[in-house]
């Protein structure tokens, strides 16, 4: 009996040393509109771009501490939209990603909605 239990406690702190080796530790932000974004300072940190216009609403970004890159979604006001586009360069890829400095860009015109990454992400 004793050996069992020393041998589920081996078990469980090397489940535990292994999860906490290979997991990386990743938060998910959700910000109102613009205003909370400034208030918790996610475009100084770098997970919200610097050019997400006034409109700006349901935004929603995932960043890892370490490493682990930035994803991130939002929503815009139509009357936004020329604005926005206007800062973004599309790429040769061909399959309409656009940048603007460290990130990719999606948008959805006919759902104003705009997936990014930072560029460093695989």
């Amino acid at each position: 009996m004793k050996k069992l239990i020393i041998a589920t406690l081996l078990v469980a702190v090397s489940l535990y040393l292994l999860l906490t080796a290979f997991v990386k530790d990743i938060t998910v932000n959700q910000y109102k509109d613009l205003a909370a974004v400034k208030d918790q300072q996610a475009i100084k940190q770098g997970w919200v771009p610097g050019i997400v216009p006034a409109s700006v609403y349901e935004i929603k970004e995932t960043h890892g501490k370490d490493a682990g890159g930035i994803f991130g979604v939002f929503r815009y006001k139509e009357p936004d939209e020329a604005g926005l586009i206007a800062h973004l360069k599309p790429l040769k890829d061909g399959n309409g990603t656009m940048e603007w400095g460290a990130f990719l860009f999606r948008v959805d015109t006919e759902k104003n909605l705009v997936r990014y990454r930072d560029k460093v992400t695989p």
